[in-house]
């Protein structure tokens, strides 16, 4: 029976082959766009992961400042200075801590037989390179016996290494930083860089060889990698370093943290506010899909009158006059629905990327949003258009169903 209902439909649909061509084209450039848009916004959400992957999510730094809430006897206004032992106290009183490390930073002259170029130089751990995700290309990161023997030994950034070595082999070359020499050891991978940032000409050396350019009594500022909640995290941080200086764990000013986690989550709230905006978008684009569909659905009800009198006078019900319009509804939905992923599929591989990040920003093609139709977004658009093809046939499917068989056996 059901295989009849269907082929009674299509036959209806073939008869009226420009009506039925017009809807079908309408409500396959109403899936297609809600697949596009939801593509869209998850090729969104992908692209803000990529900006921020890069320096790895469970990643906190925290920067001294200056107090400005009374505490204890202290006034306001106390600069705030790091030590080493901020960075024995974090370790030892902020759990689920994974990694840390204390910076020290400097601007100085970095040389080599041809060039003179002023960078940041920062004196870190080894494990600054999980910490603060600093991958090699070539070469290696400098180990822990570098750092208990002071080694002079250098980790440049991928731009450095163009413009200190331009093609040549870097590993093994000698540099001299604030005029003393260090042998680089290695190339990082080139990060997401906007404009004159200089994210990829930072070099980075071992902390205790840091003391020769710097003194490293007090800390710039101190990295951490950690397992666990982000808020947490921050939260013992405040209160380990507010018990350690005497000041207050609510006053912001006092240290500074960065934690990348807390800016994500952000970013996430607003991808997924993205998503169900164009996810809203593309509903209301079917949804005018879906009235001409009822319309469609309205004249053939209206001329197909006489037959659906003629059907009940041989004793058709309502409910097989309510499924035959019905399914009629849902083939050309069906039909409509199949074209626009289709569609849909074509303009995603002949559009492929659309550049996001890496207009403003080098080495930034990660963060471009890709047009990737995924099975979520498939699954989502066809559920709004199964509720459009119901909507819209069950009305006109109604009416059929309720007509009164002498009247419509009269209707000319």
């Amino acid at each position: 029976m059901f295989k009849d209902i269907l082929m009674q439909a299509w036959e209806a649909m073939v008869y009226n082959r420009r009506r039925t061509t017009i809807t079908i084209v309408g409500m396959a450039w109403g899936i297609a766009t809600v697949v596009l848009l939801l593509a869209y916004g998850a090729g969104f959400s992908r692209a803000i992961e990529a900006i921020f992957a890069q320096w790895g999510t469970t990643l906190v730094g925290v920067f001294p400042g200056r107090t400005s809430e009374q505490a204890g006897g202290d006034k306001a206004g106390v600069k705030v200075r790091f030590t080493q032992d901020d960075v024995d106290a974090i370790w030892n009183g902020v759990p689920n801590l994974i990694h840390i490390t204390p910076m020290v930073s400097k601007d100085v002259p970095v040389q080599d037989d041809l060039h003179t170029f002023t960078w940041t130089v920062n004196g870190v751990y080894p494990v600054a390179q999980e910490v603060m995700h600093l991958p090699t290309d070539v070469g290696r990161f400098f180990n822990g016996g570098e750092e208990q023997e002071r080694v002079h030994v250098a980790v440049i950034g991928s731009e450095a290494k163009t413009k200190l070595f331009s093609g040549a082999y870097p590993i093994g070359e000698s540099i001299r930083l604030n005029g003393i020499r260090f042998t680089v050891i290695g190339v990082m991978e080139s990060k997401m860089q906007e404009g004159d940032s200089d994210s990829n000409r930072q070099i980075y050396i071992p902390f205790s060889t840091m003391s020769d350019i710097k003194d490293t009594k007090y800390l710039d500022g101190i990295w951490m990698n950690y397992a666990g909640d982000h808020m947490q995290v921050e939260k013992n941080l405040r209160a380990t370093l507010a018990a350690a200086h005497n000041f207050r764990p609510s006053d912001r000013r006092a240290i500074f943290v960065a934690n990348l986690m807390e800016e994500l989550s952000q970013f996430r709230i607003l991808s997924i506010a993205l998503q169900v905006l164009l996810a809203l978008v593309g509903a209301l684009t079917l949804g005018i899909a879906g009235i001409g569909l009822m319309n469609i659905m309205f004249v053939a009800v209206q001329q197909r009158t006489r037959e659906i009198g003629i059907e009940k006078a041989l004793g058709a019900q309502k409910k097989h006059i309510l499924t035959q319009f019905l399914a009629e509804a849902f083939v050309i939905t069906g039909v409509g629905g199949a074209l626009g992923i289709i569609l849909a599929e074509v303009v995603s591989i002949s559009i492929g990327r659309i550049k996001f990040y890496s207009n403003i920003a080098d080495h930034a093609d990660a963060a471009d949003i890709y047009l990737r139709i995924s099975m979520s977004s498939v699954l989502v658009a066809t559920g709004i258009l199964v509720v459009t093809g119901l909507v819209s046939g069950m009305i006109p499917a109604v009416r059929a169903a309720n007509l009164d068989p002498i009247e419509a056996l009269r209707y000319e």
